[in-house]
């Protein structure tokens, strides 16, 4: 969209505090899910979580992939709400950050792009979370918490829309982590 500073309020989120909120949702997604693991388990081994990911090279290949698998649930979804689908959607990262991001490149409905945003937060953190508490599983239990934390921006992002006309439009910021709000058209 040409001129967008002209027809929309830009909102963004400072990737510093985005960083400390990461570390703070870490922390509290432990307390969360770990306490009510280690007393309904009797605290599984810990030598158990690295054995089962085959050593810290697995573990790294398997969070490398789930922040590729993150962005990719973005995009999916973003898409299904886009006028142009699949067609709508880039990725990238942001280097000085080492933040990879999902961009959709027009406008959508804010419950929309809400859902997009938590989407990899509740696939990839809560949903194997929660699954880790019933079947006992510590590696399933700390790839849901990693999962839940490397989600503060895209929380961060969705509380800060929950303030907002939800019958204004959100355009996707092409190289900050943030979004234009454009009234309704």
């Amino acid at each position: 969209m040409e001129n967008i500073e002209d027809k929309g309020r830009k909102v963004v989120i400072d990737l510093y505090k985005a960083n400390v909120f990461c570390i703070v949702l870490l922390v509290l997604s432990a307390i969360v899910f770990a306490v009510p693991f280690l007393i309904i388990w009797k605290g599984a081994p810990m030598k158990s979580l690295l054995a089962s990911f085959g050593g810290w090279g697995l573990f790294l290949v398997v969070m490398l992939a789930g922040i590729v698998v993150h962005e990719l649930i973005h995009g999916l979804t973003w898409a299904c709400y886009a006028k142009n689908g699949w067609k709508s959607i880039s990725f990238g990262v942001i280097w000085k950050m080492l933040t990879p991001y999902c961009h959709c490149n027009e406008p959508m409905r804010i419950s929309g792009y809400m859902m997009g945003a938590m989407m990899p937060c509740v696939v990839l953190g809560v949903v194997p979370a929660i699954v880790a508490l019933f079947v006992g599983d510590l590696t399933l239990l700390v790839f849901g918490i990693i999962f839940i934390a490397t989600s503060s921006g895209d929380i961060w992002i969705t509380w800060l829309l929950t303030k907002e006309n939800p019958k204004c439009l959100v355009l996707d910021h092409p190289t900050e982590a943030g979004f234009y709000i454009l009234d309704e058209e």
